[in-house]
């Protein structure tokens, strides 16, 4: 692959057409593989930015959102029946219908900061505009490059953050270079700075494709199925693409393809984390994406959506082979006239234990409600059991939910680093998700105790305690399985509103002035939107909760939106550093610190 070239940086100082004056903008530029120039382009607030270093003397913490202008594309079915002409009405429902650039936010992250809560630069990423930014890696330590994901652009972008808030652009990586997949999704930094990431689409070109090692797969095209696993460099560049299929194909019975392919498949990875330490990766298949992104056209098949986790040897870092396909097993809610639901259905996400002597991993549904376990990823045939319910958190999250975790739309799942807790974030029930009188339930963030699960050792028989009735599934199942010790709901009173993401704050500041990483975390961060063509566009609020050693969370009241004054930093608003370009849609987020505050 071209490696990619450096193009230039240029500086100058101006006011951008927006709400912010003396917004000095600095250009990052690097030509990709395709001989063309792609850039970020800095807006830096230069009054708050100033304000940030200099008021109170202290160093600085910064929160990272990678956002998406909202544009036309986003506009639901229901929203453009009354167009202009034949159809009648007006295009005034459609919201920023001009192009604009996507971009990462880079707030103030600091408690007790001047500018806690302001947004002292947006990081703008061109020529490609409308990409639908989505996930970046899960956490990022000192030296780590940024990757950042564009969903419908196929595209991976490679930032340097050592000089936050400043960023620069490393590389990019386009279509061309990963032709065994598309639809980028999440990825997981290496000990050495390279990384993984998950293509849940298929081959962009329709038909046999065949990878390095020789192994050919046939796809049904760009967005469709089987995916793969890339391995990027520190600049984006490919190292490798693993196919995710297996050569034999899926359970035809629970894995649908549109167009249908002859050996059906379940390959369409979606969240990836790793143990280098035991040379494994897992990833957990989603959803065949086109069939999500192409809602409220709703998608014709349940078993669009997968129940299935993947292990993989990873001993050659640069060639992951598959070892196995786990089928999660359906709970006692499972109801055979509604699959969609069942605790199976659709695998986001999966997380690593952490320590040494741990060996276990999660993985969640998202239409399933569930939260699944194995004690030992390393395993031949890794057997996985249902360990939780969202529907046992739903009222420790907000008294007016019901116990029911069929359809809570979680999304972020996360060890803390010492193995003491499971983070998790569910968007919540839709009005009507499982039929017309249902209420739907407020969404928000819970904190599970898995101390003694991961203690029970490697084998699943050693593990007290199972989630086999409907009254487990909304009460916890004893023994050795978590239980909830911390909730907190985000935008109550709107159904199917809450944070799809998160992110935990690996980083505290020390007695000698600069941060340092702990296993401890005091703070998480969370987005509140999904994909706005699947009806689960969200507030596009992102807000910050507290975190106790105990596990108990609640949302941080002084981080607040700079215009409305209202808790949570609204990215719905007209105007932004890099212009007047409104609304934009947050995914994803990280805790950032610039080199130079970092021990």
């Amino acid at each position: 692959m071209a490696a990619a070239l450096a193009v230039g940086t240029v500086t100058y100082t101006g006011s951008t057409t927006s709400a912010y004056a003396d917004v000095q903008v600095v250009k990052d530029a690097k030509k990709a593989a395709d001989g063309k120039e792609y850039w970020v382009q800095n807006h830096l607030v230069s009054k708050d930015v100033a304000a940030s270093r200099s008021a109170d003397g202290k160093r600085k913490k910064w929160l990272l959102v990678w956002a998406g202008d909202e544009n036309i594309a986003d506009t639901l079915v229901k929203d453009i029946k009354n167009l202009p002409g034949s159809l009648g009405g007006g295009l005034n429902k459609i919201k920023n219908a001009l192009p604009g650039p996507d971009f990462l936010a880079v707030i103030d992250a600091t408690q007790g900061s001047p500018t806690y809560g302001k947004v002292v630069n947006t990081a703008t990423v061109g020529p490609l505009v409308e990409n639908e930014p989505h996930h970046m890696q899960y956490v990022w330590h000192k030296g780590d490059t940024i990757y950042a994901g564009a969903l419908f652009a196929a595209a991976t972008y490679a930032f340097d953050v050592s000089a936050l808030p400043q960023l620069k652009l490393k590389g990019v990586s386009l279509p061309t270079q990963t032709l065994g997949g598309s639809v980028p999704d999440a990825y997981w930094v290496l000990k050495d700075g390279t990384a993984y990431g998950t293509y849940m689409g298929g081959p962009v070109v329709p038909g046999p494709h065949t990878y390095a090692n020789g192994s050919t797969v046939v796809g049904n095209g760009f967005a469709g199925s089987p995916g793969e696993v890339v391995r990027f460099d520190q600049n984006a560049q490919v190292l490798s693409e693993s196919p995710a299929a297996t050569p034999q194909g899926d359970n035809k019975k629970l894995c649908d393809n549109l167009p249908q392919l002859d050996k059906p498949t379940c390959a369409n990875p979606h969240g990836i984390q790793a143990r280098e330490d035991l040379d494994t990766l897992v990833t957990s298949d989603y959803a065949e994406p086109r069939n999500i992104i192409l809602d409220p056209v709703k998608q014709p098949s349940p078993y669009l959506r997968r129940p299935t986790v993947r292990t993989w040897d990873i001993s050659d870092r640069n060639k992951p082979k598959l070892k196995a396909v786990s089928y999660l097993p359906d709970g006692p809610r499972a109801d055979p006239a509604d699959p969609l639901h069942a605790e199976s259905r659709a695998v986001m996400e999966t997380t690593v234990t952490n320590l040494p002597g741990h060996k276990g991993a999660f993985a969640q549904t998202m239409q399933g409600g569930a939260v699944f376990y194995t004690p030992d990823i390393t395993a031949k045939e890794p057997h996985w059991i249902q360990v939780f319910d969202d529907g046992a958190a739903n009222k420790a999250i907000h008294p007016s939910n019901d116990s029911n975790g069929g359809g809570s739309n979680g999304g972020w799942i996360q060890t803390s680093p010492d193995d003491k807790y499971l983070y998790r974030a569910i968007t919540g029930r839709s009005k009507g998700a499982l039929g017309p009188h249902d209420p739907g339930t407020t969404g928000g963030v819970y904190v599970l105790d898995i101390q003694k699960l991961v203690a029970a050792g490697d084998k699943v028989e050693n593990i007290k305690g199972r989630i086999d009735t409907k009254e487990k599934s909304q009460q916890g199942g004893g023994g050795d399985l978590p239980t909830v010790v911390g909730a907190a709901p985000i935008n109550p009173g709107t159904p199917g509103g809450g944070p799809h993401w998160g992110a935990y704050d690996n980083f505290v500041l020390g007695d000698d002035g600069y941060y340092h990483e702990t296993d401890k975390p005091q703070h998480l961060a969370v987005s509140n939107y999904f994909v706005a063509r699947s009806g689960l566009d969200g507030d596009h609020k992102v807000n910050l909760l507290n975190l106790g050693e105990d596990g108990k969370v609640a949302v941080d009241q002084n981080f607040r939106d700079e215009f409305t004054g209202q808790v949570g930093i609204n990215f719905n608003r007209k105007t932004w550093p890099h212009g007047s370009f409104g609304n934009a849609k947050p995914h994803s987020e990280l805790f950032v610190v610039a080199d130079a505050d970092l021990k």
